[in-house]
């Protein structure tokens, strides 16, 4: 049996007035991030999940949006996921779907 390296991901959110990002970040590789806006006070809108080609098949999108998860029920927020790859990602975790402004 040949153990293999697990794939150590940082993520990161960085906000701004408007919105910000959750950002991955694996040593020695392009950033891979996760944008949204703020809609109100308790509401994010996820626009949109970017994973560069050199971090593909690593499950770094799916980590940003695990990440994402655990963030926004900590402090009380819902989304909007309309990103594609959130709300597809979403769809396949019901665990997750509490997050949702409006429920699939």
């Amino acid at each position: 049996m040949v153990d293999v390296p697990k794939t150590i991901v940082s993520i990161t959110r960085e906000d701004k007035p408007t919105g910000g990002r959750y950002v991955a970040r694996v040593e020695g590789k392009p950033e891979a991030e996760m944008t949204f806006s703020k809609a109100g006070e308790k509401i994010i809108i996820i626009d949109h999940t970017g994973v560069p080609d050199e971090l593909g098949g690593m499950g770094v999108g799916k980590a940003l949006v695990e990440y994402m998860v655990h963030d926004v029920r900590a402090r009380g927020l819902k989304i909007i996921p309309l990103c594609p790859f959130t709300n597809a990602t979403l769809r396949k975790h019901p665990e997750w779907q509490d997050i949702l402004k409006d429920p699939f």
